[in-house]
């Protein structure tokens, strides 16, 4: 029985060592099938999968294509085009983002079809300026240690 304790003890103590390495929830971590993604907001460039054999082109990265199944699937350069689709302002944003004001959380259609999630950032944060369907045009900005894809209003629109 002591054994058992001890060895639960231990255990809990490398479960919390291991919680302890793990990066923030909201910073995000790549994987072998991501990493293209990754390198591209590096470059500043937006990478997105398109299906060879259905011509589908989705997000997020995926070593499957969500329309037709194929494994025949590669990364390209998207145009970075976007209209916005819905979006909800968040007045107390996450401290990694490193601003103090409100902050939209936002769901985007892309010119090649498939929608995501991300921020508006260089326009001021309310609904007069936040117009759905407005167009968006891709940027990247830092989170933490890492860049991120976020939009913002194409020239046209400041």
């Amino acid at each position: 029985m002591v054994a058992n304790s001890f060895a639960r003890s231990s255990e809990m103590t490398s479960r919390q060592a291991k919680t302890l390495d793990m990066a923030h929830p909201l910073i995000p971590v790549p994987t072998p099938e991501t990493q293209p993604y990754w390198d591209g907001c590096n470059q500043g460039i937006l990478r997105i999968n398109r299906c060879n054999a259905c011509n589908d082109a989705y997000f997020p990265p995926a070593p499957i294509c969500p329309h037709c199944s194929s494994t025949d699937v590669k990364f390209f350069d998207a145009s970075g085009e976007a209209t916005l689709y819905s979006y909800t302002i968040q007045q107390k944003p996450p401290d990694l983002w490193g601003t103090q004001g409100p902050r939209s959380v936002a769901l985007v259609k892309l010119l090649e079809g498939p929608m995501l999630t991300s921020s508006i950032i260089n326009c001021e944060q309310t609904p007069e300026t936040l117009r759905l369907d407005m167009p968006l045009q891709a940027t990247f900005t830092s989170f933490g240690e890492t860049t991120v894809l976020c939009f913002e209003p194409t020239e046209e629109q400041q």
